[in-house]
């Protein structure tokens, strides 16, 4: 998956697209206009940047979304992993809980997940 680093404020304008797409050009400069008081050369500069590293496309004015926000997140989740914990996920888990006790459902809800994505 491709790495894309977005700041705080392409992440704000990435959802707002995420919400509404697909979504004609005009509308999206409006909404962004209301929401983060962009001007229209914003919005568009923006949207470019967007474009150029695979989140979006436009097409005929309709912005539509190339990968999903759940993808989007998924891939900042590994790269965190990657970052933080060398890749570990045992690791990250064991940090992340920090000694604080599971319930027996999300006990079963992790044992199931990792049955479903087990090697071989």
């Amino acid at each position: 998956m491709a790495d894309y680093r977005l700041a705080d404020a392409e992440a704000k304008f990435a959802d707002l697209i995420w919400a509404n797409a697909p979504m004609n050009s005009t509308e999206l400069v409006r909404r962004s206009q209301d929401m983060m008081k962009w001007k229209k050369s914003t919005t568009y500069t923006v949207l470019k940047r967007l474009c150029n590293k695979g989140l979006f496309k436009v097409e005929d004015a309709v912005v539509s979304a190339l990968i999903t926000r759940d993808e989007y997140l998924a891939g900042q989740s590994r790269r965190y992993v990657e970052d933080a914990f060398g890749g570990s996920l045992p690791h990250f888990l064991a940090s992340f809980i920090g000694g604080k006790k599971l319930s027996d459902k999300q006990a079963e809800e992790l044992i199931r997940l990792i049955t479903e994505h087990k090697e071989g």
